[in-house]
């Protein structure tokens, strides 16, 4: 069992994500594949999503060799080790703001002796067989990634005391709720957009960390900045924004026929 994602992130490559909120169908998981993209991840914080759909769009994702990772609600074991056991292969915690919501999250999405996560048999990442637990285990720590969000001035104080975490694979910036808090909102060509994304990179580079870029759908120079930078997992945007900006544009293109 491999996390494609993951080997990819080890090879310094650039990974492409979409994030699904909107389309409940497991159709969409073919189509982000079909599109090109080397990751999904479901948005269980800005959307509507049962656990069971979730599992439904991670089981698939599976089939479709994509990884699917799960933006939780809340960082807590009950939401983190349901949407694992439903067949995501990474957890994205939002707004952590210290070490010690870092090393939570660790402790619910990791098994022993790196977490104190819960056994279950018959997980879709190991096909439903009964694998035995000195196999699985570590199979399963390996392959299950651990990202962290930074979305206020408090991530970037404790910065680096998060990044030197244990377990935690990578950083993404939630760019539009970090200008929010710095009282920069929506401007996102302020020197402290920067210095978070600089500083950021620099420090996961130093623990052998990776950086997500996130919050740049409309600025594909931004997103190519802070790749150049060392960033490489890209949060490119939403199928909901995808739908209505193709939806608009179609709409445009018969009003502007001039008859």
């Amino acid at each position: 069992m491999r996390n494609s994602v993951k080997d990819k992130l080890a090879r310094g490559e650039v990974v492409a994500s979409m994030t699904v909120r909107l389309v409940s169908g497991v159709e969409i998981v073919r189509m982000a594949k079909s599109a090109g993209f080397d990751s999904i991840y479901v948005d269980l914080e800005h959307s509507a999503f049962s656990i069971e759909t979730t599992s439904q769009l991670c089981v698939m994702a599976l089939e479709a060799g994509l990884p699917a990772f799960v933006r939780v609600p809340a960082n807590t074991p009950e939401y983190i080790s349901r949407v694992l056991d439903g067949g995501a292969l990474g957890v994205i915690a939002p707004g952590v703001r210290t070490a010690a919501e870092a090393r939570a999250v660790v402790a619910a999405a990791k098994y022993p002796p790196l977490g104190e996560r819960g056994l279950s048999a018959g997980l879709p990442q190991l096909g439903y067989r009964s694998v035995p637990a000195t196999e699985a285990l570590p199979l399963l720590n390996e392959a299950t990634m651990v990202i962290v969000q930074f979305e206020s001035a408090a991530s970037l104080a404790a910065m680096e005391e998060i990044v030197a975490v244990d377990g935690v694979d990578m950083v993404m910036i939630g760019t539009n709720d970090l200008m929010a808090d710095l009282g920069i909102a929506g401007e996102f060509d302020h020197p402290k957009v920067h210095d978070a994304y600089a500083r950021t990179i620099a420090a996961c580079r130093a623990r052998g960390k990776h950086v997500g870029v996130g919050g740049f759908s409309s600025r594909a120079d931004l997103i190519e900045k802070y790749v150049k930078m060392g960033g490489r997992y890209v949060s490119t945007g939403t199928d909901l924004g995808f739908l209505m900006a193709e939806c608009t544009k179609r709409a445009r293109q018969v009003r502007d026929i001039q008859l």
